[in-house]
C-alpha cells in the first residue's frame, strides 16, 4: 500500500532505480554531509551501500517520483539469509531474536536536507513503517539511532537520560559489543551513565537529542545499555526497542480508541529454536485499515486531511537479491 499526501508518496521500493535513488540518497547524507567513509566504488557510483543491502526493503517517502527520505527494513527472514541482523555488529542482540514472530531492524533513516525544516517527509516515513509493522505482524521494531561523531562526551546529558530513565527490559535488552570497536576506540565510551543522574538536565537532555530519538521516546521506545562508537560511520549510536504494547498512551488512543489498548499483550519469549508463527495478533480489534488511517492521521497531523490510501498490485518487495 502507498500513502500519498499531495505530491508526496510513501511506500516500499518497486524496482532497481528506485533502491539506487535510495542508495545516492544515504551517500548524500551519510559520506557527503557527515563523513562516513566510502569506498572507491562507493563514490564512483555515488550511493552508500552494504551487503544487508541486498535483502533488505526499502521504504522511501517520493515527491514527484523523486526519492527525498528512506528507511533500511531487515526482518526475520531477511537477516535469516544474510545471517544475522546488521545491528549485531554492534550489540547483543540475542534476547530481542528470541520474540516469536516477526521482528524488523530499522536502519539507514536520512532525509534530504531541503526537505527537513517541514517534518512531513518524517512524518511521513513513520506512517509507512505503521502500515509495514499492521501488514508484515511485527512485533518489535528495533535499530540503532545516531549522532555525528565520535565523542559521546558531548551528548552526555541526553545519553545519561536515556540510560537512568529509558533503558530496555532486562529479557529484551540488547547490550553494546565493545569488543567491535576499532582498535583506536576506548571501549570506555561505550558507557551510557556519563554523567551522575542528579547531574543530568532533563532539558538539556532533549536539545542534545536529534530529531530521530526525541520520536522514538514520543511512541513509547526503550533503550539498550551501551553507546557504539562507529569510526568508519563517524557515528555513535544507542539501541532502539520498540514492542507494539509499550507505544505511549496518546499514541494508543488515537488509533486504537483508548490508552490501554495494548495493556494485555505481551511478547512472547522462545527459550529454544527461533520460530517464525504462522498468524500473530497484533490489535485485539478489527479491520486494521481503519487502524491505519487513524494511525495515520495521528501521524500527520495538519496534513492527514490530504493523506490517500492507494492498493498496489505492484511487487512491493523488491531487492537486490537475483
Amino acid at each position: 500500500m502507498a500513502i500519498k499526501v499531495r505530491d508526496f508518496e510513501v511506500r516500499l521500493t518497486r524496482n532497481k532505480e528506485e533502491r539506487r535513488q535510495v542508495r545516492a540518497l544515504r551517500y548524500a547524507v551519510f559520506c557527503e554531509e557527515e563523513g562516513a567513509f566510502a569506498t572507491e566504488e562507493q563514490k564512483n557510483l555515488r550511493e552508500e551501500y552494504d551487503s544487508f543491502d541486498r535483502f533488505a526493503e526499502y521504504m522511501a517517502v517520493f515527491h514527484n517520483g523523486v526519492v527525498v527520505g528512506c528507511y533500511r527494513i531487515i526482518d526475520r527472514e531477511a537477516a535469516e539469509k544474510m545471517g544475522r541482523f546488521y545491528t549485531e555488529g554492534e550489540f547483543n542482540i540475542s534476547k530481542i531474536k528470541k520474540v516469536r514472530g516477526n521482528i524488523a531492524e530499522m536502519s539507514r533513516a536520512c532525509v534530504d536536507p531541503a526537505y527537513r525544516e517541514n517534518a512531513l517527509v518524517m512524518r511521513l516515513l513513520w506512517a509507512g513503517l505503521s502500515e509495514y509493522v499492521l501488514r508484515r505482524k511485527v512485533r518489535v521494531l528495533f535499530g540503532v539511532a545516531s549522532w555525528v561523531g565520535q565523542k559521546p562526551g558531548l551528548s552526555a546529558h541526553a545519553i545519561s537520560y536515556l540510560y537512568y530513565h529509558h533503558l530496555a527490559p532486562a529479557r529484551l535488552r540488547a547490550t553494546v559489543l565493545t569488543e567491535n570497536f576499532h582498535e583506536s576506540i576506548n571501549p570506555e565510551l561505550s558507557r551510557m551513565n556519563i554523567m551522575p543522574q542528579a547531574f543530568v538536565d532533563e532539558d538539556e537532555a532533549f536539545r542534545q537529542m536529534p530529531p530521530l530519538v526525541k520520536g522514538y521516546l514520543r511512541v513509547g521506545a526503550d533503550f539498550g545499555k551501551g553507546v557504539f562508537v562507529d569510526k568508519s560511520f563517524n557515528t555513535y549510536d544507542v539501541f532502539v526497542t520498540l514492542q507494539t504494547r509499550n507505544i505511549s498512551a496518546t499514541y494508543q488512543k488515537h488509533f486504537l480508541g483508548r490508552e490501554n489498548a495494548l495493556s494485555d499483550l505481551d511478547v512472547d519469549i522462545d527459550d529454544g529454536a527461533v520460530k517464525t508463527l504462522g498468524k500473530i495478533v497484533l490489535f485485539p480489534v478489527t479491520g486494521p485499515l481503519k487502524i491505519l488511517g487513524s494511525l495515520v492521521r495521528f501521524v500527520l497531523r495538519e496534513d492527514a486531511d490530504d493523506a490517500e490510501y492507494v492498493e498496489d498490485s505492484a511487487k512491493e518487495n523488491d531487492t537486490d537479491a537475483d
